[in-house]
């Protein structure tokens, strides 16, 4: 599978403001940047620092004004796919201690607060069998309500709410595998298929020794996710931060599935 990805940002700058850009697609082993260039308008300082867990890179940026980018890419996704639940889980003390951090909860996972929800609904289960009941109860107890969050909602809130985004959706689930005692993390991607298009928010699990993208909402498939970054939640990988006021003019995500042999367009 190969994607071609389009990507237009205009925000506008009332005064300096220091930001924090990740919008370009990981170099990592499960895919391969074929291509790829990102034009910004003139900045005060520009310097790439890693992300997290050194999947993909950050950039931080200084300006005032206006706020130009252009991403674009193709993306050749290498990702061995595999049924999530025939996967098994390792218990506890056997995970390596990279993934520690994605078990315990986090600001918009409190995972703590589910454990007997998590017992009493899918205590007879394990592994990737439990994990599919959480993502398959995710999606038959939320709608998908654009507006219905924002930048605040905690998987509690969308829990009691039962409706959001796909941010909600990632969140809620990961917060229920770590509840489940496996552990889950946030990641960003793109994807072709999504509406509206956009960036794209799915929950990463670690089973089977591996880890494994898996998406509530049900519109975008593993082997198609290109990968941007991960973190504890959405407050670690957004694509944009800003420490200071900052203002949306204009915002577009395009990606296209392409055939092998296709050339982009």
């Amino acid at each position: 599978m190969r994607l071609q990805i389009n990507v237009y940002l205009d925000y506008g700058l009332p005064r300096v403001c220091d930001l924090l850009l990740q919008i370009e697609a990981a170099a990592i082993p499960e895919q391969r940047i074929e291509e790829a260039q990102l034009d910004l308008s003139p900045c005060q300082h520009f310097a790439r620092v890693p992300a997290q867990d050194h999947v993909g890179e950050r950039i931080w940026l200084r300006k005032e004004g206006r706020l130009l980018a252009h991403y674009r890419a193709v993306v050749s996704l290498e990702r061995i796919v595999r049924d999530i639940a025939t996967l098994p889980a390792l218990p506890p003390h056997r995970l390596p201690g990279e993934t520690v951090q994605y078990l315990l909860p986090s600001r918009y996972c409190p995972s703590h607060q589910f454990t007997d929800f998590v017992e009493s609904k899918f205590g007879t289960l394990a592994g990737g069998e439990k994990l599919a009941a959480m993502r398959d109860w995710v999606a038959g107890h939320l709608s998908y309500v654009p507006g219905s969050s924002n930048s605040e909602t905690t998987a509690v809130e969308t829990f009691h709410g039962g409706q959001g985004v796909c941010r909600d959706y990632a969140h809620l689930l990961i917060t229920l595998a770590r509840a489940g005692e496996i552990p889950a993390r946030y990641a960003s991607v793109y994807a072709p298929g999504v509406k509206p298009p956009d960036f794209h928010a799915v929950a990463e699990v670690f089973l089977g020794g591996e880890w494994h993208l898996v998406d509530a909402t049900g519109m975008a498939k593993e082997a198609e996710m290109a990968k941007i970054g991960i973190g504890r939640d959405s407050g670690d990988v957004a694509f944009l931060t800003a420490f200071g006021p900052l203002v949306l003019n204009s915002q577009s995500v395009e990606v296209k599935a392409l055939d092998c042999d296709q050339a982009p367009a």
